[in-house]
């Protein structure tokens, strides 16, 4: 970023900026156009070898003659090192010369180029995309080095020369030896060759007479980053001193005497100092990856990092915004935002394909986005498609060439041919839109509506963005459920069935009653199982089974249909919990919960019965402690001689009864809106059932010594209803991604909330709609519609889809007469979304140069292989036109 700082001339900007920022927050700054200080044989190699010749077009450079020299403060004697040196460059201007004419045959070896920031950028995409990084440099041993350099200009306006004043104390010593290394690298001559047009702006307001730029503070302050310039000095070089009798010295920082050149004079006087460090002059790491920068996730993310990283490989879209995108920049579009976003993206882009860069906190971009698109704002997590939406949408209208949009009223059709109307409307809509997002991302689309009573036919030529398909589901789902016995028979076991896909939970009832056997004197209840405990019973047997989700964990109890009018009790297992911090023991729940139906509620020995048959297949001990009809005999014997004995005999009889059987130290509690803490059910008294409850609850008290006895893991094994689908292969469970277009271009009549007006019926009817592509864009985004939305619920389909890397050929999808252009196309990118509705992570893969693939996962990058790409978690797809 340039920063000019003005002493007394703030209102008389040498460098003044076209785009007026006194519109904008305070948070946002365009950063401008930065000047690059390069190797001329490398920017003219760009230049002349066919890079972008339109936006070359018309760029001029001027040439000076240079002179260097190196001043120690005030005339000192320079200690250790360069101490207070400064770097004078006096720069004399001989002639403008056009990029495209014969410039070459003057440019020396090491002579010097100054280009703006979009100039450098397309060099180095060009130098990367021709040669790749390794060669393209000068020389062998040139380096590939960015390093930043603040400098101070001055203009001379008696002998128009600009005067470049590099200083230790704005750089500090490791920058200085390298600026040291750039200047003094030739005995002859230097030449600057300045294609930015900065340097203009001196000449061209030298008619100011109002402006002193020879005042003593008259300096301008900009940052210039220099690139690719040798970091070493040739051992001769470094051991002379070129010094020139009839320049006078040029000593101490610039002043209105300090500086006085001569016209006659060429050259100033250079005096050569101790070498820099060689450490200084050490390469960037990694500059040899363009392009291949993270992004580092400012909170929740990860959508706009999938986004970006997709749209900062697409080709030419890249190229655009590394070159002079300004140029396009619309700031009198009120669908835009006034050029704000294409200015921060663009800035963004160049900061991700900048040499040797370092993830990159994209704060300025988050930022932008949220002042145009609140649903954006804050760190929620967001869907990355919609994301995308909005960029490219947003793009389109801040590069909208269109300054004033025409007013087009749509004509009939007519009968006429498809040909002609669809081209009419393509022109209407390129009168009013006109932007690289359009050339590179919009294709049309044939939309017609049938009215279903008069067959009247209405076609319409559509634009699109992206083509956002359907994922076609087999006609067959998969499910898994665990099945419990409540006779005390079996083991829960895991069983998978397969339902119609639009089924009703009586199919799946049947399904599940053929798979686990069911005798013809039971029943199935299907429960929802959520925190150990029954969340809902799916009881309803025409809902659809569609409200399943596939991550809901089911369980399927088998009950006896002779107590279908008997209520339901849920038992419910809970252990104790050590705690210091309460008065009373905490408990939590565990294991699946056991239902039974239970008819008599007159004693709670009555629910410890059926408690302890439903769990008997659990019991590790031989001995089971059931109780058997003699006992029941003694009970009710006991029962009716309860008057006649003695209180101390009661006792006496209990703690016999408690040493013979060792389970009565369950405790049982009921659950009710009447007692929210638990009722403790005694064995021996009436259990009071509330009423208008769909079921009761009760809670079961497990001791440490019965968990013990027990194999209770048994019952935690719950798994969810999509496991089976998970298990299954590629081949099984994939779909083509073929069979979703054909999908998305299936004829299907419109909902009842969207019907169409039909005007030959002057009512609204319930026409069929038919889509048909008809213009291909050379980009193609395509959307897979993994999240469903209803009435009731959300959820995401985790269906494979086979995609084309290689060749996704889309010609026999077009009528044959838009088969001029071609229509196959390569994947070079991918947004994938890992994940729940709940909750999930965003990444993205991009293929490079040389068919590289790599895995950008926030601010990390990975390299992957081509087989590694094609997951269920692929989102959105972007495929380049072969």
């Amino acid at each position: 970023m340039d920063t000019f700082l003005f002493s007394n001339n703030d209102d008389d900007d040498l460098f003044s900026n076209t785009f007026d920022q006194s519109f904008l927050p305070p948070s946002f700054a365009d950063p401008g156009d930065s000047l690059y200080l390069v190797s001329f044989r490398w920017w003219k190699e760009a230049a002349s070898g066919g890079m972008v010749a339109d936006e070359m077009n018309g760029v001029c450079g001027v040439l000076y003659n240079a002179t260097v020299q190196l001043n120690g403060h005030d005339g000192d004697e320079v200690i250790e090192g360069f101490g207070d040196s400064e770097i004078l460059v006096g720069m004399r201007r001989e002639e403008e010369v056009g990029i495209s004419g014969e410039e070459g045959e003057y440019g020396g070896e090491g002579d010097l180029a100054l280009v703006s920031e979009w100039m450098f950028f397309t060099a180095l995409k060009w130098h990367y995309d021709k040669k790749g990084m390794e060669n393209s440099l000068p020389g062998e041993d040139s380096a590939h080095d960015l390093f930043s350099l603040q400098i101070r200009l001055m203009y001379l306006r008696e002998t128009r020369q600009l005067v470049i004043k590099i200083s230790q104390k704005d750089n500090g010593h490791g920058v200085f030896s390298k600026a040291y290394s750039v200047f003094f690298t030739k005995l002859s001559m230097l030449q600057v060759w300045d294609f930015s047009g900065q340097t203009n702006q001196f000449f061209l307001k030298e008619s100011l007479s109002s402006v002193d730029f020879t005042g003593p503070h008259e300096e301008i302050l900009l940052e210039l980053h220099v690139y690719g310039l040798p970091c070493s000095i040739n051992e001769k070089e470094r051991s002379v001193e070129y010094v020139t009798a009839e320049q006078p010295r040029i000593n101490g920082p610039s002043s209105s005497s300090a500086l006085m050149m001569n016209g006659s004079v060429d050259k100033l006087n250079m005096f050569s100092r101790v070498p820099p460090s060689s450490a200084a002059c050490t390469a960037l790491n990694g500059t040899g990856a363009l392009g291949l920068t993270g992004l580092y996730n400012l909170g929740n993310t990860c959508f706009m990092n999938s986004a970006v990283q997709c749209l900062v490989h697409t080709p030419k879209l890249v190229d655009y915004f590394l070159g002079n995108f300004r140029k396009d920049l619309n700031y009198e579009n009120p669908l835009g935002m006034n050029g704000k976003l294409a200015i921060t993206f663009g800035d963004l882009l160049r900061k991700l394909w900048a040499p040797g860069a370092t993830p990159v906190a994209p704060r300025m971009f988050k930022s932008t986005i949220s002042s145009f698109a609140p649903q954006f704002s804050g760190y929620n997590q967001h869907d990355s498609q919609e994301f995308l939406s909005f960029l490219l949408d947003g793009l389109h209208e801040d590069l909208n060439r269109v300054k004033r949009k025409p007013y087009i009223q749509a004509k009939e059709e007519n009968g006429r041919p498809d040909e002609e109307v669809a081209d009419e409307y393509w022109e209407n809509h390129l009168s009013r839109n006109d932007s690289v997002i359009v050339d590179l991302c919009q294709g049309q689309y044939r939309s017609s509506l049938v009215c279903p009573i008069c067959k009247k036919l209405s076609v319409t030529f559509d634009p699109f963005m992206y083509l956002s398909l359907p994922l076609p589901s087999s006609k067959l789902r998969k499910m898994a459920l665990t099945v419990l016995s409540t006779d005390g028979t079996n083991s829960p076991h895991p069983v998978t069935v397969t339902v119609p896909h639009n089924g009703t939970l009586e199919d799946l009832v049947d399904a599940l009653g053929i798979a686990c056997s069911l005798r013809d004197d039971e029943t199935l209840l299907i429960a929802e199982i959520y925190n150990n405990s029954i969340l809902q019973t799916l009881d309803n047997p025409n809902d659809s089974i569609d409200l399943i989700r596939d991550y809901d964990k089911l369980v399927a109890y088998r009950l006896p249909k002779d107590k279908d009018g008997c209520p339901l009790v849920e038992f419910t297992n809970q252990q104790e919990e050590k705690s210091y911090f309460h008065s009373f023991p905490p408990y939590k729940k565990f294991d699946i919960p056991l239902v039974a139906r239970i008819s008599d509620f007159s004693k709670g020995s009555e629910i410890y019965k059926e408690f302890l048959k439903l769990i008997r297949p659990y019991l590790l001990s031989s001995e089971e402690f059931l109780i058997d009809d003699a006992s029941r005999k003694s009970i009710h014997e006991d029962e009716e001689t309860e008057d006649t004995v003695s209180d101390e005999a009661v006792n006496s009889k209990n703690e016999s009864e408690n040493d013979l059987d060792p389970h009565s130290d369950f405790e049982f509690y009921m659950e009710s809106a009447i007692y929210p803490g638990g009722f403790k059910i005694q064995m021996d008294e009436p259990v009071p059932i509330p009423k208008g409850d769909q079921r009761i609850k009760v809670r079961v008290s497990w001791s440490e010594k019965l968990i013990q006895d027990y194999d209770t893991p048994v019952l935690s094994q719950l798994p969810e209803v999509c496991k089976a689908a998970f298990t299954s292969n590629w081949n099984q469970d994939s779909i083509s991604l073929y069979k979703c277009v054909d999908a998305f271009l299936k004829e299907e009549p419109l909902g009842p909330d969207d019907m169409w007006y039909c005007p030959n019926c002057k009512e609204r009817r319930q026409a069929c709609k038919k889509l048909d592509l008809w213009r291909l864009p050379e980009i193609l985004v395509i959307h897979l519609k993994r999240f469903s939305y209803t009435r009731f619920l959300k959820n995401k389909l985790e269906t494979l889809v086979d995609f084309p890397v290689e060749d996704f050929d889309l010609s026999s999808y077009l009528p044959q007469k838009n088969s001029k252009d071609c229509h196959r196309y390569m994947l070079y990118a991918i947004s994938n979304h890992y994940g729940g509705m709940g909750g999930g992570h965003y990444t993205a893969f991009s293929k490079q140069r040389f068919n590289e693939w790599y895995e950008f996962d926030d601010s990390h990058v990975y390299p992957v292989t081509e087989e590694q790409i094609k997951t269920q978690a692929a989102y959105v797809l972007f495929y380049k036109r072969v």
